[in-house]
């Protein structure tokens, strides 16, 4: 059993040496010329592809790297901030029925509280009377 989706389009890889060969071949052509896209067409390849290609060479990402750019701590400490509210704010849609449960149980703890509250004031009146009897 494998992994892949049947119908779904396999993702090409490409070999450093073709894409050097690529760009050095792309940038040869004047800027603008309809041979820039012939070539491209040609290879199958996307203007994506070369833009990405150049930055890889300029930042000298390693071959076995994704080609995306290493994630500083700084910068994902706030996408995981973002990424918490957006399940804070999707939850209740996401599980109405926890939502409801736990609606019900916040009622109740409310009550308790009321309950106890007063139990509290009531005690606190009866001592306060007892001792103004003894005294």
């Amino acid at each position: 059993m494998t992994d892949e989706q049947p119908g779904r389009p396999k993702r090409r890889v490409f070999a450093k040496a073709y894409q050097a060969r690529i760009l050095k071949v792309f940038d040869a052509l004047p800027e603008g010329s309809a041979k820039r896209g012939a070539l491209l067409r040609a290879e199958r390849v996307c203007h994506s592809h070369v833009e990405h290609w150049r930055k890889q060479a300029g930042n000298e990402v390693s071959a076995a790297s994704t080609g995306k750019p290493k994630k500083d701590a700084g910068s994902e400490e706030p996408a995981r901030r973002r990424t918490g509210k957006k399940k804070l704010k999707a939850s209740p849609t996401r599980c109405p029925a926890r939502n409801d449960k736990l609606t019900g149980r916040l009622g109740k703890t409310g009550t308790a509280l009321d309950i106890a509250g007063k139990a509290f004031a009531l005690l606190e009146d009866i001592s306060s009377s007892a001792d103004s009897d003894k005294g």
